[in-house]
């Protein structure tokens, strides 16, 4: 088969224009459209046998199928595919909208995690729909590390940043550890984080050891493999996901497949480990992007589409994205603008804090 634009170029106007009203038809409301149906709809009279005959040439074409025997049509991925990329016709965003985001955006209270999250609850608020926030990953400069010891078998893994910024990690140190070993393990890693991010430090920190086994102490050694593991593993990269508005899809009423389809949806939300893949998503270039179905590899189970758009930090590079997943049947034009308003003024408000 021709690529979808050639398909589009080759189309007649009648077709066309029966295409781009059962796409509109279904993506308003998601049912399949009939012959008759579309003959009130078209601007050009023409007959239900005619109607009917464009309809099966478009199924052939791969762009249309029918769920059922005696039931109309609906956009198969590939037809909705050439919809979005060829017919879509993108709003601009409404004042009403535009005004509903900038006001979650106010206040500095609860500083960057507090704002992106009412990100999400603005998305998903103003497009009814659930949204997708990924956070900034912390990547400042480490100033300094700690072991704490908080029992025979629990410990923490304390980390200050160049920005003033803590994080640590809960875990089980390695059997016979005492105060001396914590102190060499602290102090070695000291020595070597000047400069370096917590990404930087990782492959330094055992190219080190492995350099200078017969200089440090077995323990110590021990306890910042398991300090470090205890980053390694930790689920911070899924945290860094925030979701808003899984009840939005469930309350629209659907047929029983769509609702199937939502809950493999919140599943893979809910098991998704490398939330990396979701960034690489938007790394092909700046501006929003549409994801149909199983072009959408991170959610692909589900056969939803996602709507996303990257945001930047003030040195242009790509820090974090947003979006709006659901159903393949979202209105897109209406929301390709809302993802790309709110990206950009993320990224401004990111930028200006910086």
């Amino acid at each position: 088969m021709n690529s979808s634009t050639d398909i589009l170029k080759d189309m007649n106007e009648r077709s066309r224009d029966v295409f781009r009203a059962v796409v509109e038809s279904y993506l308003e409301n998601g049912d399949p459209v009939g012959s008759r149906t579309l003959t009130r709809t078209l601007n050009e009279k023409v007959s239900a046998a005619t109607v009917r005959n464009v309809m099966q040439d478009l199924e052939h074409l791969g762009l249309l199928n029918s769920p059922h025997t005696s039931a109309g049509r609906v956009p198969t991925q590939v037809g909705l595919r050439m919809f979005v990329d060829g017919l879509l016709e993108v709003g601009d965003l409404s004042n009403q909208d535009r005004q509903k985001i900038d006001e979650t955006m106010g206040g500095n209270s609860s500083g960057m995690a507090g704002m992106l999250d009412r990100v999400g609850s603005a998305l998903s608020g103003v497009t009814q729909g659930a949204s997708l926030v990924l956070t900034p990953k912390h990547e400042a400069e480490i100033r300094h590390i700690e072991f704490v010891t908080l029992g025979h078998d629990r410990a923490l893994v304390v980390l200050v940043f160049s920005d003033g910024h803590v994080e640590n990690r809960l875990f089980t140190p390695p059997p016979g550890q005492t105060p001396s070993s914590m102190r060499e393990a602290a102090n070695f890693l000291n020595a070597l984080i000047e400069g370096r991010t917590l990404g930087d430090m990782r492959g330094a920190i055992q190219d080190e050891i492995e350099a200078r086994q017969q200089q440090i102490d077995v323990l110590a050694r021990e306890m910042i493999e398991s300090g470090l593991a205890a980053w390694e593993n930790d689920d911070s990269d899924s945290a860094r996901l925030i979701v808003r508005g899984r009840a939005n899809l469930l309350s629209e009423s659907g047929p029983a497949e769509e609702l199937d389809l939502i809950k493999n949806l919140f599943d893979d939300l809910e098991r998704k480990r490398d939330i990396e893949e979701f960034l690489q998503l938007t790394e092909d270039g700046e501006g929003v992007r549409i994801f149909i179905g199983s072009e959408n590899k991170l959610f692909s189970l589900s056969g939803s589409s996602l709507v996303v758009s990257p945001y930047m930090n003030a040195d242009r590079k790509i820090i974090g994205a947003v979006g709006v997943i659901g159903p393949t049947r979202l209105n897109y034009g209406r929301i390709v603008p809302i993802v790309d308003y709110t990206a950009q003024l993320v990224g401004k408000l990111l930028s200006d804090r910086s």
